[in-house]
């Protein structure tokens, strides 16, 4: 179900609610090697199949900058928010990627409206977007995503 949030009151009014549970999503090797030749990024670790079954991760693992990415997938099934002229990706307060996702499992993220402040022009938030992978005992991925709401 996708939270909807009307204009700057309502923005002050989901502080510190969890905005949603995302569907899982599949992390497949086509994907990471996509990813790495669109950033440049060939780390064997992430493209290499073979190589990659004698690390400890027993096979390839999705680049953390990759989990990162589908913030903006996830956040547009979560929640809409609407009564505003434009958003803007501001950038991210902090990024932890505190454990791998191993190619072929599932993903998916939490997210929670962690504070919202007034600006020139609108209103800046921060999203707590907690990335889990599916049978993990902790998350791949917590980031704080700053966006600007401009009237």
């Amino acid at each position: 179900m996708t939270t909807r949030i009307e204009g700057v009151d309502g923005v002050r009014d989901h502080v510190g609610a969890e905005l949603g549970v995302s569907a899982w999503h599949d992390v497949t090797q086509e994907a990471i090697d996509a990813f790495a030749e669109n950033t440049g990024d060939f780390q064997w670790i992430h493209v290499d199949p073979e190589r990659a079954t004698a690390t400890p991760f027993g096979g390839t693992i999705a680049h953390g900058l990759y989990t990162l990415s589908l913030g903006p997938r996830f956040n547009a099934e979560l929640f809409e928010v609407t009564g505003f002229a434009m958003a803007l990706n501001y950038g991210y307060e902090k990024v932890r990627f505190p454990a791998p996702v191993p190619v072929g499992r599932r993903v998916r993220m939490r997210a929670e409206l962690a504070r919202a402040t007034e600006v020139a022009g609108g209103i800046q938030t921060v999203v707590l977007q907690t990335f889990e992978c599916e049978g993990g005992e902790k998350p791949v991925c917590v980031a704080e995503a700053v966006s600007r709401w401009l009237v």
